[in-house]
């Protein structure tokens, strides 16, 4: 309903309705000077607030009625207006910020040129620096390695000379005599040779470091005879020290040769010499086989029984290697790398054993190969007690020498044979 229609209203006595109470006056909301608060003021003395907030209400929806039908009635001008007013306007509009967006789109572009130029050649100096970088590391290296031979070559010549078995052998340049060096007489001497031995070691090591980053250059590929002589002479002058060190029981070259084969990572070779020098002649002694020097005096024993080697044996170990499993199980040595008891000692006593009286492994006699089984075990054990921790029993059961001697004894045919003669 429009706002004419219900001003024209009348009552039943034809008289004219008021749309709304006398004191509601919407003539007001028009005024340029109204205010909310001062126009509810001035009528909440004599209407209530209620009663103002529903005509309030019902004047919104009036209003709202009529601008529906405004809209109705005018629809095609009003959806008119948008489009009149878009193509007055916009186009100028348009070609207005055409040059400010171009030109911000061309210093745009210039920016991210400038930027991507400036990105490649920060890339490029970062690669040269690097490139650089690696060049010096490796420049110092050569030159670290350089010095080191050098600083062998210098220690080799420092060790004390006497008369060696090895004359004439050929050393390069780093010995001018070309020979191997032995050791002056007295304890002294073999403890300075020791001594210096390991310093030689130790930057040996350092050596096989630099030269482990610097393969196929030139310039270690023309150092590579001198490297290679010196190493050549340090493993024999090695061998030699060590070997008089075990034959005059000198703990402290024997200590310092055990710590310049660990730092050449050559715990093989201490572990053969040691075997040979050592344990090899008191085994045999003990059991003696085809080539051993008792061969010819014990060939007429034909026992195969191991108890009483082993017997024999325990107090060779317990009298003449004793010292060295002591020395190389010790706190703090440094000397753990090396297992004298598997390689050395129970691998000599397993060959004497297979070339000596290979009978003993057999179960073709199960009596005396349990027995001898017995033994073996007992023997292990005994070996064992001088490991002076769990972790080295586990390393010593580990190692190949004890798989092999175990599997020496084949266990399932003799309980197989036991079997079959019903005992």
């Amino acid at each position: 309903m429009s706002m004419a229609a219900v001003a024209t209203a009348t009552d039943l006595f034809g008289e004219p309705i008021e749309a709304h109470p006398s004191w509601f006056t919407p003539a007001a909301f028009l005024s340029s000077d109204f205010s909310p608060s001062s126009y509810i003021s001035s009528l909440r003395s004599y209407v209530p607030l209620e009663t103002l907030a529903t005509e309030l209400t019902s004047h919104l929806t009036s209003l709202n009625s009529d601008l529906i039908d405004l809209v109705n009635r005018d629809y095609a001008d009003f959806v008119g207006l948008g489009t009149s007013l878009a193509g007055a306007g916009a186009g100028h509009a348009t070609v207005r910020i055409q040059a400010p967006s171009a030109e911000l789109r061309s210093k745009v572009a210039a920016l991210r040129g400038a930027a991507a130029t400036q990105l490649v050649e920060l890339r490029a100096g970062m690669e040269r620096r690097a490139a650089a970088a690696a060049s010096r590391q490796l420049l110092e290296r050569m030159l670290d390695t350089f010095h080191v031979v050098s600083k062998v070559e210098k220690l080799i010549k420092e060790l004390p000379t006497a008369p060696s078995d090895f004359a004439g052998a050929e050393v390069g340049s780093v010995a001018t005599d070309g020979t191997l060096q032995n050791l002056e007489s007295g304890n002294s001497s073999r403890i300075t040779r020791s001594l210096l031995l390991e310093r030689i070691a130790s930057e040996i090591n350092r050596l096989k470091f630099y030269i482990g980053g610097t393969k196929n250059l030139p310039f270690i590929e023309n150092m590579e005879k001198r490297i290679q002589a010196a190493t050549s002479l340090l493993d024999n002058s090695l061998e030699q020290c060590f070997v008089q060190g075990l034959e005059h029981r000198d703990n402290n070259a024997i200590y310092n040769c055990l710590r310049a084969y660990a730092a050449v990572d050559n715990t093989t070779a201490a572990e053969v010499l040691f075997r040979k020098t050592v344990v090899s002649p008191l085994i045999q002694d003990i059991i003696a086989y085809s080539g051993s020097n008792q061969s010819e005096a014990v060939a007429t024993v034909s026992s195969d029984e191991l108890e009483e080697d082993y017997q024999r044996i325990m107090q060779c170990v317990e009298k003449d290697c004793k010292f060295i499993l002591e020395l190389s199980s010790s706190a703090n040595s440094g000397l753990h790398v090396f297992d004298f008891l598997a390689n050395s000692i129970l691998k000599e006593v397993q060959s004497a054993i297979q070339k000596g009286k290979p009978g003993a492994f057999s179960p073709g006699k199960p009596t005396e190969f349990l027995k001898n089984y017995k033994s073996s075990l007992a023997f292990l054990a005994f070996l064992e007690g001088y490991c002076p921790t769990k972790a080295a029993v586990v390393r010593f059961r580990s190692e190949t020498v004890y798989a092999e001697f175990m599997r020496q004894w084949n266990v399932g045919v003799y309980f197989s044979l036991r079997k079959l003669l019903g005992s």
